[in-house]
């Protein structure tokens, strides 16, 4: 089954997992931990070895999950973690950054992002980012929720072009960035990231979605992931909190599917016919 999972090429020609694991909306329950920290600890036994966290989740509780779930075998593990906007000053980004490392119980974050464009110019974000590196705090840098005028923005600076992704809100329901921004990223080996890669379980009654499911007696949420999956350079991060989740968002990495059902789905959700705002949730 491993052989089955993707992987993306960084831009510095380091290959990744395309396949990972999120956690927004973890630690909000201290009810919830013992079965989220099983459902990330499931996952990674399945080959998930990509986690997606931030320090905005929770207040900081889902980077402790991923420490409890990521015990003794943090080696094996590609982590990824967020600043926060009101936190990424040059100054603030290494305070941040020192404080998710606490709570991840690690050395070193593999690929931190800044969450989206806050009031800090960029230049202060990749000063703060470039410290970090040469620290050996992260490994890369990259951003999240940015739009292709952002995009353009950061790259033009010192530093920027060492971007690793863009983390963005992409999904069967949400295809604008089809439209310029996935391309241009594309073009320049910049892999995209998609978070809530089933819209939060909104598109999942879909009919379209669903006779497509039906066809491969699969799940609609697998035959969502698959989408994403099947495309170059992407990296996709759904979350799973309990065991069954996370072993049906596993079995998505095997259902391929053919172009009639890409051409349904299109049909179902057409892509964009013009550049549009970038969504976040």
């Amino acid at each position: 089954m491993a052989d089955t999972l993707p992987r993306v090429t960084l831009p510095d020609g380091e290959e990744v997992p395309g396949f990972g694991l999120g956690t927004w909306h973890m630690g909000e329950n201290r009810r919830h931990a013992t079965d989220e920290i099983a459902a990330v600890k499931l996952g990674i036994e399945l080959g998930l070895r990509l986690i997606d966290t931030a320090e905005m989740y929770g207040n900081g509780a889902a980077e402790e999950i991923v420490a409890a779930a990521t015990a003794g075998q943090r080696d094996g593990l590609f982590i990824v973690s967020k600043v926060l906007p009101s936190n990424a000053s040059q100054k603030g980004v290494i305070e941040a950054c020192e404080r998710s490392l606490r709570r991840l119980k690690t050395d070193r974050i593999d690929l931190y992002l800044l969450h989206w464009r806050g009031s800090h110019p960029f230049a202060e974000t990749l000063a703060g980012f470039e410290r970090l590196q040469r620290d050996g705090k992260i490994r890369h840098h990259g951003v999240s929720n940015f739009g292709l005028d952002d995009m353009q923005q950061w790259v033009r600076l010192s530093g920027g072009k060492t971007v690793a992704t863009n983390q963005i809100l992409y999904n069967l329901s949400r295809r604008g960035p089809e439209w310029d921004l996935i391309p241009w990223c594309g073009e320049r080996g910049i892999p995209i990231m998609a978070y809530s890669p089933i819209e939060q379980g909104r598109i999942l009654n879909n009919r379209t979605l669903q006779q497509v499911a039906g066809r491969h007696g699969a799940t609609a949420a697998q035959v969502a992931l698959a989408w994403l999956l099947r495309q170059p350079g992407m990296i996709v991060i759904p979350k799973a909190t309990n065991p069954a989740h996370a072993k049906e968002n596993r079995a998505a990495a095997e259902l391929r599917l053919t172009e009639d059902d890409l051409a349904v789905l299109d049909r179902g959700f057409p892509p964009p016919k013009g550049r549009s705002t970038l969504g976040m949730l």
